[in-house]
């Protein structure tokens, strides 16, 4: 049976077998609608089984004359619908680490955070002054490493050498300290 005689019989008859007929021919586009749009295998999933039940409704009431590439629209715009319903309601989960406790223990964080800043700055300085330069402006002033090959006349792959090693010489001087 053709597309059209499936509907026609549908709406005849009210019979879902006849829509889940017409549908399981296209089942597995709306799938790869789906997630191409929410990028997720279990929402897409849930978007086809969502979009069956809205089509053994909305084919009722609606004249289709092209049920394929009425269906991928469908599709697509319910992917769009749910993706802008998702938009901005982004769960975020805060690390205890960002939160304060106790007092106490708030303190004794900032006592060692300024500690280890103190000791950043003495392993920087004990740096070579290329590898000073170049780690100061990517990490501290965050230069990208064009500006700096600009502001300091270096080769764009001795800067990268030089944050390199100098991330590195932090790293021994921090963890002999």
């Amino acid at each position: 049976m053709t597309d059209q005689e499936l509907l026609a019989q549908y709406k005849l008859t009210g019979d879902l077998n006849w829509a889940g007929v017409l549908y399981n021919r296209y089942t597995s586009l709306v799938y790869g609608v789906c997630l191409k749009y929410l990028k997720d295998r279990e929402e897409a999933k849930d978007a086809v089984m969502q979009l069956f039940e809205k089509l053994t409704t909305t084919l009722k009431t609606h004249e289709v004359e092209f049920f394929k590439s009425w269906l991928y629209v469908t599709a697509r715009n319910h992917c769009l619908m749910q993706l802008r319903s998702k938009k901005g309601k982004h769960l975020e989960e805060i690390s205890p680490l960002l939160m304060e406790t106790a007092a106490e223990g708030h303190l004794e964080e900032q006592d060692e955070m300024e500690s280890n800043l103190g000791k950043l700055e003495n392993c920087i300085e004990k740096l070579t002054h290329e590898q000073k330069a170049c780690v100061k402006m990517f990490f501290l002033q965050q230069k990208c490493y064009k500006d700096i090959t600009v502001l300091t006349g270096y080769e764009l792959s001795k800067v990268k050498s030089f944050i390199q090693n100098g991330k590195r010489n932090l790293k021994i001087c921090m963890e002999s300290i």
